[in-house]
């Protein structure tokens, strides 16, 4: 358990690090971990400002995940209009919006009852 904890840990710090090599912002982690039934431990939800950013930040987090702990998405999809685009490596699922598309799914209010820690970025 302690092992999988470490994992989970690592893999959502070396994500935000490829979020904000790019300048992703509005970075948020919602752990899902005390609510039933859930697919995943937890979202990490990011929003870039235009389809080639949030393209970029993708290939950024696909870059330093792969360097840094040699894993890659077990799934990557809505790459093709890069207007949500979601990461799935298997505990940890990130999702990448442009502003307006995370605005009207709202998906930190669909998951309201989880821990939601908002990350501060200095740019």
């Amino acid at each position: 358990m302690t092992k999988e904890k470490t994992n989970a840990d690592q893999l959502i710090t070396t994500i935000i690090g490829g979020i904000e090599e790019v300048k992703g912002k509005e970075i948020t982690i919602l752990d899902l971990r005390e609510i039933e039934n859930t697919v995943c431990d937890y979202f990490i939800v990011c929003e870039g400002t235009s389809n080639t950013q949030v393209n970029a930040i993708v290939n950024s987090i696909q870059k330093q995940v792969s360097k840094t702990l040699k894993d890659k998405p077990w799934h990557i999809e809505g790459t093709d209009n890069a207007e949500w685009v979601l990461m799935d490596y298997v505990n940890v699922v990130v999702h990448v919006f442009q502003k307006q598309i995370r605005e009207y799914y709202d998906i930190e209010s669909l998951w309201g009852d989880a821990k939601t820690t908002q990350i501060e970025t200095s740019y």
